[in-house]
């Protein structure tokens, strides 16, 4: 092939799972790896947003700081109290917007605009209108990252231009399609573990609900992977801590006390992975 490749980093979904992606985006660096194009999901988003803000060790070192100082501490304010008020009275989330935000803008500066990023940098959210996926690729990085973090019953939506967003999870949890849509020569997929553990039928009533979302997750995934061009190189890179789908860990969201455990054991395995391809 003439000319310099594309290379883009692809980055899920998968909340408090989310560091094992700022491993993965370590041994990249380690490798010296570099991405052209950066896209994500829900916390692939933000993930992918501090590297595109600073791009390589210095951004890396950023994310490796954020995510230390979440470890063992409560995200959002207000007590059980207040998540059973929010349902008691209709409301349509446990929590506002306002203290995400205000966690976004420690990261990044209230004015951010997605074109000025130093790498190009994509993320999606779900239209409850258009009830499709919706790119955000300019304006407000803060109101992108809102949107595509916006996980029903948690958050609000999120209102842009008229339009409300829920969470891109919904509609594109590992956005591998888009990055060869955009021209994508090698893809890297920063994924949180769950694509790594495999399905069974249930066997107890709570299973059928998980797996039921488990394979709509999946779906756009693992067709897109079906489907890539014999001339585009994917590398889904690998976690150190796959994801079963009944692992009720997950559903703890708020908690990020073992951050730095999730960190290292992705870039161990991930590191190991590159060092052979």
């Amino acid at each position: 092939m003439n000319g310099r490749r594309r290379t883009a980093f692809v980055l899920g979904g998968g909340g408090r799972w989310g560091a094992v992606e700022v491993g993965m985006l370590r041994a990249l660096d380690e490798r010296g790896i570099q991405p052209d194009l950066i896209l994500g999901t829900s916390i692939g988003a933000f993930n992918g947003s501090v590297v595109a803000a600073q791009p390589g060790g210095v951004g890396i070192d950023r994310l490796m700081e954020i995510w230390d100082g979440l470890a063992g501490s409560d995200l959002f304010s207000g007590g059980m109290f207040d998540r059973v008020k929010a349902v008691a009275t209709l409301q349509p989330a446990m929590h506002g917007s306002g203290e995400l935000e205000s966690l976004l803008e420690l990261v990044h500066p209230p004015q951010a605009q997605i074109e000025d990023l130093a790498v190009e940098f994509q993320c999606v959210a779900a239209s409850i209108e258009k009830a499709s996926e919706h790119w955000f690729t300019s304006g407000s990085l803060i109101k992108a990252l809102l949107a595509t973090s916006a996980v029903p019953v948690l958050f609000p939506p999120v209102e842009i231009g008229g339009e409300h967003f829920y969470d891109g999870g919904l509609v594109n949890s590992v956005p591998l399609r888009r990055a060869v849509n955009l021209g994508a020569d090698v893809v890297y997929v920063l994924q949180v573990g769950r694509v790594e553990a495999p399905l069974r039928p249930p066997s107890k009533l709570h299973e059928a609900a998980l797996i039921s979302f488990e394979i709509a997750r999946r779906h756009t995934f693992s067709t897109a992977m079906r489907e890539i061009p014999t001339d585009v190189e994917v590398h889904l890179l690998p976690s150190g801590n796959p994801v079963e789908f009944d692992d009720w860990r997950q559903l703890r969201w708020r908690d990020t006390g073992n951050a730095s455990e999730l960190m290292e054991g992705a870039f161990k395995a991930s590191l190991s992975y590159l060092s052979v391809v």
